[in-house]
């Protein structure tokens, strides 16, 4: 990126990996238009490059990217940028990745190649096999081919971290001189402290050949729930692009948070003295759509958007907050985008009151349709409950219009349990072909049940690996809401290829169901994932093999 992009003395860049690191998370398995809907959201969220995917990875995968690059990458609307995303893809150091990772970007107005190869000498004796001299050739070999092929290259010595800062230093200089233009110093096993990782951002800027030219960047990891701190230190001594996912998911213990970086910046100015393009208003429903399709959920205490993050139950929190908010509020909710509900919807609300309070929590693009099937669901809703809450509208919406593409459709359930019977459940599905199904089975419970009972109507037997279900809202009356991971047992469909270890690891399926039965939202949760693992498994995966010097 150019100075002409951003201007690095004042502008934080925003680099979004949550549709790469992110969905290396467990469990965090996007399709396609999923991934779309995303980006769209990342767009409107201001940020200023998404990292849309590892193009090599898979067919999936490259498709994926190619469309965000076409689709989402043109995209201006509402951007305080007033530019479009630089829609960026990841790629090992060799030509066939880097190749591979160009043609799938090149369709965006804005693309980037973003290569990366380890510089410990962990990772090269252990990993790669390889010399520190081999390492520097193959640097020089893949940016200078990125470089070919595209003007904006990010090059990234992965585990920078733990790498001697004078041989980075060497790594750095070729890679300026080789055309890169970001460098990204990832501490890729969340090692480093805050001091230590800002005086390394430091060191390298002073030191390194050609530092002036190019925009250098920070990728931490929260192993030692660090990431944040040393984002922000590595902010203050240089660094003017950071990589961030929402809620901070990825591998592990995840990455630094996209939301509790913008805020920090945006909280204190005085302090950091930065700005960033981000429209903060959009962070609580960004937060909340990755949530839903990864099924990856959000601590309660989680900064910024966790479900207490502006809750103030302790009786002497909430008498100095009815005194005065700044007391123990340093920052209102309503610029995260989390507005207090000023009306109360029932059965007798219509579809005007309904379209008004999901355009405040920041729905305001859903179409006809979708805005339709959410009012009915509402409506349903409204009628076992006496009031109907902000949380009860965004799990309606998040299981009715956050959910893959429908392959088997969940038509009705019936239940018969007891603690001096067996549970039974009969179950009725729409299949592909618009064919009714319906079968009933017996469990160890009414969910296992539910559970056998769809099974052998779809003739698949998935292991499940977690499952888990919470009230959206309190009282005896509110929605439950499951989410479940499940993995192939076949395998078919269930391996991704994982860049910085070059292995090919199980995927696993997320799915989520609200209903006031907790039977229906754990069969809705199921069926869910179910669909997701389906479709995955009619892609056929690309096995890639690493390139090292010399091949």
């Amino acid at each position: 990126m150019s100075e002409e992009d951003v201007d690095i003395q004042e502008t934080v860049v925003i680099f979004d990996t949550t549709l790469r690191d992110g969905e290396q998370s467990p469990g965090a398995t996007l399709n396609v238009e999923e991934k779309l809907e995303i980006a769209r959201q990342l767009s409107r969220l201001g940020v200023d490059i998404c990292e849309a995917g590892f193009p090599i990875a898979s067919p999936g995968d490259f498709d994926a990217v190619r469309r965000i690059a076409e689709e989402i990458g043109p995209l201006t609307e509402g951007r305080k940028s007033g530019q479009p995303m630089v829609i960026a893809g990841l790629a090992r150091a060799n030509k066939q990745d880097i190749q591979r990772a160009y043609d799938a970007v090149k369709g965006a107005p804005r693309h980037r190649i973003h290569t990366f190869l380890a510089t410990s000498d962990i990772h090269l004796d252990h990993k790669l096999k390889m010399d520190r001299e081999e390492c520097i050739d193959q640097v020089i070999e893949s940016v200078s081919f990125a470089k070919s092929l595209c003007d904006d290259v990010e090059f990234s010595p992965e585990d920078a971290g733990r790498s001697d800062p004078d041989f980075l230093v060497q790594v750095l200089g070729e890679a300026i001189k080789a055309g890169a233009t970001t460098l990204n110093i990832p501490d890729t096993v969340g090692y480093t402290a805050p001091e230590e990782y800002g005086r390394l951002i430091r060191y390298l800027i002073e030191n390194t050949p050609g530092a002036e030219t190019v925009v250098w960047s920070t990728h931490c990891h929260n192993d030692l729930g660090l990431a944040t701190a040393n984002t922000l230190a590595g902010v203050q001594n240089g660094a003017r692009q950071v990589e961030v996912t929402i809620n901070g998911i990825g591998e592990r213990a995840g990455n630094t948070s996209l939301e509790e970086v913008a805020m920090a910046i945006s909280t204190r100015p005085n302090f950091f003295n930065f700005t960033t393009n981000i429209d903060t208003t959009h962070i609580t429903r960004t937060s909340r759509m990755v949530s839903a399709y990864t099924g990856m959920v959000v601590q309660p205490n989680k900064a910024i958007v966790g479900a207490n993050a502006f809750a103030h139950e302790a009786g002497i929190h909430q008498d100095g907050m009815l005194k005065n908010q700044l007391t123990y509020e340093i920052m209102r909710p309503e610029t995260v985008g989390l507005h207090a509900s000023t009306l109360v919807l029932g059965k007798h609300s219509g579809r005007h009151a309904f379209r008004v309070r999901v355009e405040d929590l920041g729905y305001d693009d859903l179409d006809k349709d979708e805005l339709e099937q959410a009012f009915q669901r509402f409506k349903r809703l409204a009628d076992k409950k006496k009031v109907v809450t902000d949380a009860d509208i965004e799990a309606i919406i998040a299981d009715e219009i956050y959910q893959p593409p429908e392959i088997w459709k969940l038509n009705q359930i019936q239940v018969s349990c007891g603690d001096q019977s067996i549970p039974t459940v009969s179950v009725s599905l729409t299949g592909p072909d618009g064919t009714t199904f319906m079968d009933a089975a017996l469990g160890t419970g009414p969910v296992d049940a539910a559970y056998q009972a769809i099974n052998r109507i779809v003739g698949e037997a998935p292991k499940l690996t977690e499952f888990s279900i919470n009230a959206v809202t309190e009282g005896l009356d509110a929605q439950a809401e499951a989410t479940i991971r499940i993995q192939p047992s076949n395998g078919d469909g269930s391996y991704a290829l994982n860049p910085q270890t070059s292995q090919h690891y199980a995927r696993t399926f997320s799915g989520h169901g609200a209903s006031t039965d907790i039977v229906v939202a754990s069969a809705r949760a199921y069926l869910s994932a179910l669909n997701k693992m389906l479709a995955a498994s009619s892609e056929t995966a690309s096995v890639v093999e690493q390139v090292v010097a010399g091949d």
